[in-house]
């Protein structure tokens, strides 16, 4: 199986596709506008204590105060309270930290009064982000996660992964991991610990510690709300959780950031560094790997299915629903009752993709065909459950109800990605009437004559859709862009974009800025 990432750049955010076989199944997309990220770590405030929730509104800084229960405060609440208000500059800070005794744990049952008053500070993690009217969800127990490691300040436990299932490798980690573990740190043991040398997870602990501490200043420095450290950057973060041997490339198209990919990759796998690569083409790369194409296919609120079946999805506030519809498929000599089926199945598929590709959280109701065979439900039951196995959100999928309903919770940490897929027309704005679709090689080059004689620019990039494109390259030596160039004594480079109407045309300079009338 071909895995592979392409990761697209521009000014105001990081889009990162994941494709299998050359079909898209994930899209991340990192803003550059200092958004709330889960895994951000804060110094907050305490707003506001609820003890009817039995729980408390932290202010870190976002127009919505953060929320905490009680329970999320952790075990180990009192060692992260005691830390954060007697530490000062003055004490030498990796004595005064090991020194700190963990003590009594927090009782399960207790009230959030008695542990935090409005105005105190307090050491929080995000883990989930704003959506909607509710802003982030936090948790005090703080987590710093690694590739093969997840550090935990203030504990004392090493905990494993049950997917390792050899006695002899968990007793193996157990003891090199307490070997190395610094006093008042506990760590979970991920499954890529599997196999991993007593250097590779020294190496990683160390740095996780590290990060850990050079918060430390921060918490004497500066007045709550104040972010102490961040998690990797979601393309660092995505390639901590994915990364294995099935990986073939990772396609980026901006220098620094894949310099950053490939040192994060030598750090983490190192055999696996040669398959990061620049992409310098002039094509976009997202069109170029056909990711574009199959954003729009796949985000709008109908999505086909095989051989004229297809999905309605619906979001509201509470839940998110999926309808499954036959649509024109019917096959000569099958009964309905396997033609359901069919049908059913391949919909399980690309649900079972949409579910990771909008990345939708919470509760889903799938209104799958009707079916009268016991038999036929329960493999669809355990079909579906197959497909979300692949899955790295939490997830829980019910059998099909008497009504033919599926149920499906799914860990719900970010806002459903949603990509409007209808565009308004660019040429009619809206209006539904355009000028003569004849005329625009006149239209562009009225606006040629103008940018070359009245601006004095000599070489020109136009981007276009690909239409337009072989329109206006359409002939070796006679086509109508290359008599453009002799009659007006300039270049002209050709740049096309999916995304662009049939009709939409944009000029450029070539150092790239677009040319405004």
């Amino acid at each position: 199986m071909e895995k592979d990432l392409i990761i697209d750049v521009s000014p105001t955010e990081i889009s990162i596709a994941l494709l299998e076989n050359h079909r898209l199944l994930e899209l991340n997309k990192e803003q550059n506008n200092g958004t709330f990220s889960v895994g951000d770590v804060y110094l907050g405030k305490v707003k506001k204590v609820m003890p009817a929730l039995n729980a408390a509104f932290v202010d870190i800084g976002d127009d919505k105060d953060a929320f905490i229960h009680y329970l999320d405060l952790g075990l180990n609440f009192g060692a992260f309270d005691f830390f954060a208000r007697q530490i000062n500059p003055n004490r030498d800070l990796s004595t005064f930290y090991s020194n700190i005794k963990i003590g009594k744990i927090l009782e399960k049952e207790g009230k959030i009064e008695d542990v935090l008053q409005p105005g105190q500070p307090i050491i929080v993690q995000i883990v989930k982000e704003p959506i909607s009217t509710k802003g982030s969800r936090l948790t005090a127990e703080i987590s710093i996660a690694g590739r093969n490691i997840v550090l935990f300040p203030f504990a004392d436990k090493v905990s494993i992964s049950q997917k390792i299932s050899s006695k002899e490798e968990r007793k193996r980690l157990e003891r090199l991991v307490y070997s190395i573990l610094p006093e008042n740190y506990g760590v979970i043991i991920r499954t890529a610990a599997e196999g991993k040398k007593a250097v590779v997870l020294d190496t990683e602990l160390k740095a996780l510690i590290k990060k850990w501490e050079e918060s430390w200043p921060k918490l004497f420095n500066c007045k709550p709300p104040q972010l102490l450290f961040t998690e990797n950057s979601r393309t660092t973060t995505i390639l901590r959780d994915l990364l294995n041997d099935s990986f073939s490339n990772i396609h980026v198209n901006d220098e620094e950031v894949y310099e950053e990919v490939k040192d994060y990759i030598s750090k983490i796998s190192p055999e696996q560094e040669k398959i990061v690569k620049l992409y310098s083409g002039n094509v976009p790369i997202f069109d170029h790997f056909d990711v574009t194409k199959q954003i729009k296919g796949s985000f709008g609120k109908v999505v086909p299915i095989k051989q004229g079946a297809y999905i309605v999805i619906e979001h509201t506030e509470a839940l998110h629903v999926v309808d499954v519809n036959s649509g024109i498929r019917v096959k000569n000599g099958v009964d309905q009752e396997q033609n359901s089926f069919d049908v059913n199945i391949h919909a399980a598929d690309e649900i079972a993709r949409q579910l990771r590709l909008r990345d939708m959280g919470g509760i889903i109701i799938v209104d799958f065909i009707d079916m009268d065979k016991s038999e036929n439900k329960v493999k669809l039951y355990k079909h579906m459950q197959e497909l979300l196995s692949k899955d790295r959100a939490r997830h829980n999928v019910l059998p099909l109800t008497k009504f033919g309903l599926m149920q499906i919770t799914r860990q719900r940490v970010r806002p459903v990605t949603e990509i409007k897929t209808n565009e308004k027309c660019p040429m009619c704005h809206g209006t539904g009437e355009i000028t003569p679709s004849i005329l625009i090689d006149e239209t562009l080059e009225r606006q040629l004559a103008y940018y070359v004689k009245e601006k004095n620019i000599k070489s020109f990039i136009l981007k276009v859709n690909p239409i337009l494109n072989a329109y206006l390259n359409k002939g070796l030596f006679a086509s109508i862009r290359k008599k453009w160039c002799r009659k007006y004594a300039c270049s002209i480079r050709m740049r096309e974009s999916s995304d662009f109407g049939i009709l939409q045309a944009e000029w450029f300079r070539k150092n790239g800025d677009r040319i405004d009338d």
